[in-house]
């Protein structure tokens, strides 16, 4: 009884080591089937998460996009897809790391690079953030390059480079003359410069064009208060209040208003 027990034992012993060796020989790589089973899978998952993304579900979004990650670790789209879950979750580092996954999958992916360089944006890590841009606003297949223009031009607003954040706010509006990014922040930066005059020209426009943005209503207050027009800036922070009451710019309108005293 003994031997033969022991005799099992070494034939379950030698049928594992047999089907381990099996599994780990270079013959066992996955069949062409199988491959595209797992592609199909991952499309599927990653079409999942992209709808969970587009709807605010960011817990499901990421859920569904890990699970595809692991159908196909290679998917450059899936890596792009991860680093958004991250970034609006202002988890930017993790965000960097998987836009940067998706780069490296295919370097000429022009998304990933755009949201790169926002995440270095959103960190303040403005010299990464223009170094970024500059890779999209020199792709000339590129096909809307005034957004990467003028989130350089905010990068040297930042970093308190006005003459080339003017530069290059005025060069996505020559792309795009009515975008309302490039005509606020080329009003914000003559702000910074002093130049109050062109900066009401500038927000004055950007508000005809979009007149529920909050942000330009209060930059346009502040370009009024620099020109000493004291209840145009009234009314303009008066209406960041009514548009984002509960934000942290209505705090910032509240103060200007405090700052003005009564009209």
């Amino acid at each position: 009884m003994k031997l033969k027990i022991a005799s099992l034992l070494v034939f379950v012993w030698a049928a594992v080591f047999l089907s381990a060796c099996a599994s780990s020989s270079p013959s066992s790589a996955p069949s062409a089937p199988t491959v595209e089973k797992n592609k199909a899978a991952a499309e599927a998952g990653r079409n999942l998460g992209e709808a969970y993304l587009a709807g605010g579900n960011l817990q499901a979004a990421l859920r569904e996009l890990k699970k595809a990650e692991g159908y196909d670790p290679e998917d450059h789209i899936t890596q792009f897809d991860i680093g958004l879950v991250y970034y609006y979750r202002e988890r930017y580092d993790q965000a960097i790391q998987y836009f940067e996954k998706a780069i490296q999958l295919k370097p000429d992916y022009a998304p990933a690079i755009n949201s790169l360089g926002n995440a270095y944006l959103e960190k303040g890590d403005w010299d990464n953030a223009i170094a970024t841009y500059r890779k999209i606003v020199e792709d000339v297949f590129y096909g809307t390059p005034h957004f990467a223009v003028t989130n350089m031009a905010l990068a040297y607003y930042q970093k308190k480079e006005y003459a080339q954040a003017e530069k290059y706010f005025l060069e996505a509006l020559k792309l795009n003359p009515d975008f309302a990014n490039a005509l606020g922040g080329l009003g914000m930066t003559y702000t910074a410069m002093g130049r109050y005059a062109d900066a009401v020209q500038k927000l004055e426009r950007a508000v005809r064009k979009n007149p529920k943005l909050p942000q330009l209503h209060y930059e346009l207050g502040r370009a009024y208060r620099g020109l000493g027009d004291r209840k145009k800036a009234r009314d303009e922070f008066q209406l960041t209040l009514e548009l984002a009451p509960e934000s942290p710019m209505a705090d910032e309108a509240q103060r200007q208003l405090k700052e003005l005293g009564p009209g």
